[in-house]
């Protein structure tokens, strides 16, 4: 059975049909250009004349949230599966207040599980860093939140009066022979540092000790190239966590 797999971020929305764990036309654009017929119009780029079986969402942008749900139900007659923390999931939720639980970091747990077993930690490289680590006995847990690069990028631009705005994404040196350089340095490899000691807090704990080590997001694969560190990078993580959500849910 195929399903639509709908991910909807604060900076980036992420499309893919899914086939069991097969993802085939991923499509990802920026969440602001999310409205009305861009919407209907990116759904029919990627279901095309396709039948699906049903759709399943996750979104951490309420207003966006609404506007997918009627897209959906104007262009497919389909009402998504909308993931919350009560569902019935591969893991078990191990938390004082599961409500609040971003419906992303659900999927990612679940994705991760299903890939790379338990115990597990999954870094999110998105609008925000995010760290989930789901127990050796499959639940989650908790994580970690840190600011994201663009984020940072943005800070840096708003909040002085000459540091420019950079892409961060560009040539990183040794040493900064510019004002670009130098920035672009200190974010690639602090934000290395800071992945490295959350990930070493992290594993103090013995149980931790071994978990698996798993990246997704936009800018997993620039800020973990040639680090040292057994990270399995997965740009379809959250994907493939919703299409397991749906599979124990779509009934």
């Amino acid at each position: 059975m195929t399903c639509l797999a709908i991910d909807i971020g604060n900076t980036s929305t992420t499309l893919g049909l899914l086939s069991g764990h097969r993802v085939t036309h991923v499509d990802r654009h920026p969440s602001d250009c999310g409205v009305g017929a861009n919407i209907e119009k990116t759904i029919r780029s990627v279901v095309g004349r396709r039948e699906i079986d049903g759709v399943v969402l996750c979104s951490v942008v309420p207003v966006a949230t609404l506007r997918w749900r009627r897209a959906l139900k104007d262009s497919l007659g389909l009402v998504p599966l909308e993931v919350r923390h009560d569902m019935v999931l591969n893991i078990k939720i191990d938390y004082p207040r599961p409500e609040t639980i971003g419906p992303d970091r659900i999927a990612n747990a679940c994705g991760a599980v299903a890939q790379y077993g338990a115990p597990v930690i999954v870094a999110d490289f998105g609008t925000a860093l995010t760290f989930d680590i789901v127990s050796a006995a499959g639940a989650y847990i908790g994580g970690v939140i840190a600011p994201g690069l663009n984020l940072m990028a943005d800070y840096f631009s708003e909040k002085t009066a000459l540091l420019p705005h950079i892409d961060i994404r560009g040539r990183v040196g040794r040493v900064g022979r510019s004002t670009t350089g130098a920035m672009r340095i200190g974010a690639r490899v602090g934000y290395r540092g800071m992945v490295r000691e959350i990930i070493a807090h992290l594993r103090k704990d013995p149980r931790e000790a071994q978990a698996a080590l798993c990246a997704t997001g936009g800018h997993a694969a620039w800020v973990l190239k040639d680090v040292q560190m057994p990270f399995t990078i997965d740009p379809n993580l959250t994907l493939i966590g919703l299409r397991v959500i749906w599979d124990l849910n779509r009934a």
